[in-house]
């Protein structure tokens, strides 16, 4: 398949999911630190593994000095912390073709696909004081290793920056130029949805991200965890 027919194809797709997601701007900061009783419910289900992660989760999210860095220090703890569950694609790990699953559910089952890194790291670093617009969970194609669909988490130092990229399949956070392997195609977060037009660009605004189908199922599992 040419790469026009295969950019449609994978844009068809990802414009399905992004135009009937609800906003998560109000979640992101509501997010709810995991409780010893729910840690040890989760440790019984999964194992030990479970415990020790959501432990060192809860930390990153409650222990002062993780909020007292800078953003660009939050940026590499967060990532190094996300990066260490092994990568499970969703028929294989949720019997389901596409789930995103919630931070907690991503850790407590020590596993998950790009999409549960991306929206882990996101949750986690508003939650350290980020602001949301400098985060957009991006979908791309990935050119060089798998030639399919993928999502990572940019990071805009300031409105008009080159965004750094948080990624689980080249775990060093670089700038978007240095990214050649990738291809933007849509990028969203709590408030806006955005359309591509280069590699290291804002992109054009096509609308609020207040419709994500996705992002509703996983609002009201967090807040049914809650």
């Amino acid at each position: 398949m040419g790469i026009g027919n295969d950019m449609r194809v994978f844009a068809a797709r990802w414009l399905r999911v992004l135009l009937l997601a609800a906003s998560v701007a109000a979640l992101a900061a509501e997010l709810v630190v995991i409780t010893d009783v729910q840690i040890g419910k989760l440790a019984q289900q999964f194992g030990p593994v479970a415990k020790n992660r959501l432990t060192g989760w809860r930390d990153i999210l409650v222990n002062p000095k993780y909020k007292k860095m800078s953003e660009r220090e939050k940026l590499e703890r967060v990532n190094d912390f996300m990066n260490q569950t092994p990568f499970i694609d969703d028929l294989a790990h949720w019997g389901k073709e596409d789930y995103w699953a919630t931070p907690v559910e991503f850790l407590s089952t020590h596993g998950g696909d790009c999409e549960d890194f991306s929206i882990a790291k996101y949750f986690t670093l508003r939650a350290l004081g980020v602001p949301d617009d400098k985060l957009r969970i991006t979908y791309v194609k990935e050119l060089v290793i798998y030639n399919q669909a993928h999502m990572v988490l940019a990071y805009f130092p300031s409105p008009d920056a080159e965004p750094l990229i948080l990624d689980n399949i080249n775990k060093t956070i670089q700038p978007a130029s240095a990214r050649t392997d990738l291809l933007p195609v849509y990028s969203f977060n709590g408030s806006n949805l955005w359309l591509a037009k280069e590699q290291t660009g804002r992109a054009q605004s096509v609308g609020g991200s207040d419709r994500i189908g996705h992002w509703r199922d996983l609002q009201a599992r967090l807040r049914a965890a809650g």
